[in-house]
């Protein structure tokens, strides 16, 4: 994990992310998921890029599932973008940086 990405619990969810004061990238995922170890060096680069713009965190959603349950995160990876405490976009699977920078406007 990089200084640009920090992976969070369900007890820092509300703070880090609902109460965040800048749009937040969540990345749910698992380490046994293949396509998740492929968008995590993106995820990765979108943070280090875009840190001026928005705060991204992972969620690790074997050892977070009510988090996962409550945001019917179903399929991984799911790429979510908060504003305001709430999901404003979603991406669900692998896509390229560019694909991410178009989705979440960065």
């Amino acid at each position: 994990m990089s200084e640009n990405v920090m992976e969070i619990t369900s007890d820092q969810f509300e703070t880090e992310v609902i109460g965040s004061d800048k749009p937040t990238i969540v990345d749910f995922w698992a380490p046994w998921c293949g396509p998740c170890r492929m968008v995590g060096p993106i995820i990765e680069e979108l943070a280090k890029d875009h840190a001026d713009k928005v705060k991204v965190v992972k969620v690790n959603v074997d050892e977070n599932q009510d988090i996962a349950g409550k945001y019917q995160v179903f399929s991984i990876p799911t790429v979510a973008l908060f504003e305001g405490g709430a999901i404003t976009k979603q991406v669900v699977g692998a896509r390229d940086k560019a694909a991410f920078e178009a989705e979440f406007g960065l």
